[in-house]
């Protein structure tokens, strides 16, 4: 039967430590669009300060239980997530309570991996058509948060904002990566680099994509994500940019960002079948 030989959900930690980069809106609107596209995506809102969850129209009232009691209390996901509007996304909801997680974990077992414990049972349970996709959005910062999405994670999407000291921050991110992968997490890789907020009437946006291209070659996506009003504009009314406006740059950018994901996650899967094979 189809269930029995499903694969495992495809596990991405969105994360750059620097704020305002785009994560949140690359999480948002990449879930979106890979649902377009035919997957089933769950968003893990791991942010306190519960942006990708308002961005999806969950209002902090009815974020009954949050990935707060997942990883506090061992909540299951199954009891957490919720659907949005956009057929096949779905979220677990984020709220101020998680800001406090460091002190309230500080003396727990196991306190680095309490999200990854929960991912398994979704890896683990073959008995429906569950999600394809989990997106980690991540909080501006390298604390247990971003260690527990990591930890959970098979690799990580790092949303790249096209300014000055874009690959600054980015050395203090790869760091952290390699001490995960060393210490916690040895499956740990980059997914791909997503350059944001590009500005083509900059020559400043131009030469960092060309310095983050030389530096990181194909690991960096063709999908370029402009700087837009409409994509700025979606969160306030509880929506993606791709339910707010379809046609414009910022959604197209995002349905082609989706395209260039499942393509480079199918080059994967085949890559890894056939050293398997061989």
């Amino acid at each position: 039967m189809r269930n029995e030989t499903r694969a495992a959900p495809r596990v991405l930690s969105v994360s750059n430590q620097k704020g305002g980069v785009g994560k949140t809106t690359t999480a948002i609107n990449l879930g979106t669009a890979l649902a377009a596209v035919g997957e089933r995506v769950l968003i893990v809102d791991m942010d306190p300060q519960g942006n990708a969850s308002t961005g999806l129209g969950v209002p902090k009232t009815v974020r009954r239980t949050t990935i707060y009691d997942v990883v506090v209390d061992g909540a299951s996901i199954a009891e957490t997530a919720v659907e949005t509007s956009v057929p096949g996304l779905s979220i677990i909801p984020s709220d101020a309570d998680l800001s406090g997680i460091e002190i309230e974990l500080s003396q727990a077992d196991r306190r680095s991996f309490r999200l990854r414990d929960a991912l398994e049972q979704v890896r683990e349970d073959r008995s429906h058509p569950g999600f394809t996709y989990v997106l980690i959005d991540c909080p501006p910062s390298l604390n247990l948060l971003t260690v527990n999405a990591m930890t959970a994670a098979d690799a990580v999407l790092v949303p790249l904002q096209c300014e000055f000291f874009a690959l600054e921050g980015l050395s203090q991110l790869m760091r952290t990566v390699e001490l995960v992968r060393g210490s916690l997490n040895p499956r740990l890789e980059i997914q791909g680099v997503v350059l944001t907020m590009y500005d083509r009437r900059n020559s400043l946006s131009a030469q960092v994509a060309a310095d983050v291209r030389a530096h990181f070659g194909d690991k960096v996506y063709d999908s370029v994500i402009p700087r837009n009003v409409r994509v700025s504009e979606a969160p306030s009314f509880g929506k993606p940019a791709l339910i707010y406006d379809l046609k414009c740059a910022g959604s197209q950018a995002y349905l082609k960002l989706a395209k260039e994901v499942v393509v480079r996650e199918r080059k994967r899967r085949a890559a890894a079948a056939a050293q398997s094979a061989a």
